[in-house]
């Protein structure tokens, strides 16, 4: 078709030349006859190669007990030769990485090897399982050589590395010093959490040392800078463990810092890791639970015997008309009350349990024998039973799949069908509105749709009834089944705990995250902000004081926004902080407070004596080489004497003819050449 389209374009005589004729001919031949390829679709099969250097990465690990356990100045010089390494590699077609762990964030962290003597060495914790981890994932698939980890072989986070695997030789350099100090090392301080005004609890301390065989050493007990108590201990052996305990009476409410040390001692290699803090919450009073039932009975003292296990909770128990144990009778506040079989049929105890109900406190009902049905659907806000007078029926608890107050683990849930069955009235059973029901009825193997525990989730007075009677037998066949008494147990403390806790009406509410921080994170606050219709409501500038132990404030303020309702403070040192938030809502003055703490993480004093045999089985799994500081030479020269080769990948393309640019300025080319030679020779 190109020779055809020529031919005819071109066969009458010219007006230039024979020789311009046949040159403009065979230009738009080869237009007319590359077009006409171009229509069939041709494909061409492309080679395409790619050329990958190798990498190596410099595995540091510089948390602080790399110079705890060695002499900086040694530590600075090692790393301004794997400096000068990694520039000859770099000089020989190498690629080469630098992996910390991040300074003093815990955060992963990447540096170029000229940084490797600028490293603070500053980080609190040691993950070499995460550190090599990392590695791998960042590289997988790439050309990585080899890994030199540079660390002391001491890890404080995550697994062993020398019980995992990895696809890449890791060579291994050993710093710090494995001969054992001279040290006392309070490695370890245990305390309450949680503690009541004017109880005594205990404060343990583990004091490790090395190098002190045959002498006393001193530990004391600190509160707010002031000795509380000291206590001599007697090392007989080296190296030693001992304990100290130490019984402190709280006389404080709030959050208190104590301090354990362990006295300096001539001669110790390092004072870091010779102090320890405790923190514990003093808190003023228990929740009160009244426990009030119409006449002694079996499921009083089941009852009574699982409040009395949360030491959270101060447990009053009174037989109507008897007097109230342990209490006077003007102390009537109480954040629970349990009525066993009341309101009654003598009506002897309804007055009691109808005045706590009416002040707004949640009452738990459980029925029984002598309960008054008709009186008992006046008073609670959970379930309406309409029973035939005299009738009782067998049933066994079945666990509701879809109740979600507090979570109930399936293998408790097995337990429930196992346990005897209750009494309960024979009748028809309305569950009101806003309710949930814990456990149903099972008849036989039948599964009903009568509720055996049912807890009204109103928030304006919280209650729930048992409509069994029985509960001592299914503490007593728990145990018989699992030696243990835990399942009934948990579902009665996981309701009382429902059913005593206070709603928070507030409208401003800042709070912590958590209420423990270690010193090298942030503090992190949420912020709520309501109105009047609990409502979350934004933009609103809320002023945060924060106070130390020495009573030093910081003041911060910041702004709400939808889409970020926290707000973080980082650098704060360790101890107690009392914090108070303060914002105009509304028009009104709302306030919030509370307490926090900051604690020294201190996991890089608790241990300053290296593991090469670590370095050395990482190594060795790898197929790599252990190497010590004074071997820094020989490592310069094994890494660049052993240069990886480079990988050159090849991949294959199949593409058409008509999509490469090249083909479309051929084409434009020879059209231009044609046009142009016709101009110039006078004709268009």
């Amino acid at each position: 078709m190109g020779a055809g389209y020529a031919f005819a374009l071109y066969q009458k005589k010219p007006v230039w030349s024979r020789a311009v004729n046949y040159a403009l001919a065979g230009l738009r031949f080869a237009l007319v006859a590359l077009l006409c390829f171009l229509l069939l679709s041709p494909f061409v099969k492309q080679n395409r190669n790619t050329t990958e250097k190798p990498t190596v990465v410099f595995a540091v690990d510089n948390s602080r007990s790399v110079m705890l356990g060695g002499d900086s100045s040694r530590v600075r010089e090692l790393m301004r030769k794997l400096a000068q390494t990694g520039a000859q590699l770099e000089g020989r077609g190498v690629d080469v990485a630098v992996q910390t762990f991040g300074e003093a964030s815990g955060k992963p962290d990447q540096r170029a090897v000229d940084g490797l003597p600028n490293l603070a060495f500053q980080d609190n914790a040691t993950n070499l399982s995460q550190l090599l981890n990392r590695i791998q994932n960042n590289y997988e698939g790439r050309n990585l050589a080899s890994v030199v980890l540079v660390s002391d072989g001491i890890y404080n986070q995550g697994v062993s590395p020398a019980y995992l695997t990895y696809p890449f030789a890791v060579h291994t350099l050993g710093l710090g010093d494995t001969i054992p100090k001279k040290d006392v090392n309070l490695k370890t301080v245990y305390s309450n959490k949680v503690a009541y005004l004017g109880n005594q609890f205990p404060i343990v301390a583990e004091v490790h040392s090395t190098g002190f065989a045959n002498q006393s050493l001193s530990v004391v007990l600190k509160r707010n800078g002031k000795v509380v108590e000291r206590k001599p201990i007697r090392v007989t052996q080296n190296p030693a463990v001992s304990e100290v305990n130490f019984y402190v009476t709280s006389n404080a409410k709030g959050m208190q810092h104590y301090t354990v040390e362990a006295e300096v001692q001539p001669g110790e290699f390092t004072t870091q890791n010779n102090v320890r803090d405790a923190y514990v919450d003093i808190i003023d009073g228990k929740e009160k639970i009244l426990l009030v039932a119409l006449s002694p009975h079996p499921d009083v003292k089941a009852i009574k015997s699982i409040i009395e296990k949360n030491e959270n909770y101060e447990l009053v128990l009174q037989i109507v008309g008897a007097p109230v144990e342990g209490q006077t009778a003007k102390d009537d506040k109480y954040d629970l009350v349990i009525a066993h079989q009341l309101p009654d049929n003598y009506n002897t105890g309804s007055a009691l349990v109808k005045k706590y109900a009416d002040q707004g406190t949640p009452v738990w009902y459980f029925m029984g024998g002598q309960s008054n049905t008709s009186q008992l659907n006046t008073v609670n806000r959970s379930v309406f039973v309409n029973a035939r007078l005299g009738q009782l029926d067998q049933v066994t608890p079945a666990l509701n799949p879809a109740f979600s107050l507090f979570k109930i683990e399936s293998n408790q849930a097995e337990v429930l069908p196992k346990l005897p069955p209750v009494s309960v009235p024979f009748g028809d059973y309305r569950v009101m509105p806003g309710s949930e029901v814990v456990m149903y009825q099972r008849v036989g193997n039948l599964v009903t749709d009568k509720p055996l525990l049912v807890v009204s989730t109103q928030k304006e007075q919280k209650s729930a009834v048992m409509l069994g009677e029985g509960l001592w037998e299914w503490r007593l066949e728990e145990y018989a089944q699992t030696e243990k008494q835990e399942v009934v147990d948990e579902i009665i403390l996981k309701l009382v705990q429902y059913l005593s806790s206070k709603e928070d009406k507030r409208k401003l509410r800042v709070y912590p995250i958590r209420e423990e921080f270690f010193d090298y994170e942030k503090v992190t606050f949420e912020a709520e902000v309501y109105n009047d219709i609990y409502e979350k409501i934004y933009d609103q500038k809320i002023r945060l004081d924060l106070t130390d132990e020495a009573g030093k404030r910081r003041s911060y303020s910041f702004v709400t926004s939808e889409s970020n309702s926290r707000f973080e403070i980082s650098g704060l040192p360790q101890g107690v902080y009392r914090y108070k938030a303060s914002a105009t809502v509304l028009g009104k003055a709302q306030s919030s407070e509370g307490e926090f703490t900051v604690k020294d993480l201190q996991l890089e004093a608790l241990n300053t004596t290296a593991d090469h045999n670590l370095l050395r089985q990482v190594a060795q799994q790898s197929n790599g080489r252990f190497f010590l500081p004074p071997q820094a030479d020989q490592l310069q020269q094994f890494l660049t004497a052993n240069k990886p080769p480079d990988v050159i990948q090849s991949s294959e393309e199949l593409l058409e003819i008509i999509n490469l640019k090249w083909v479309f300025f051929l084409l434009l080319g020879l059209v231009t050449a044609e046009w142009g030679l016709r101009k110039y020779s006078g004709e268009y």
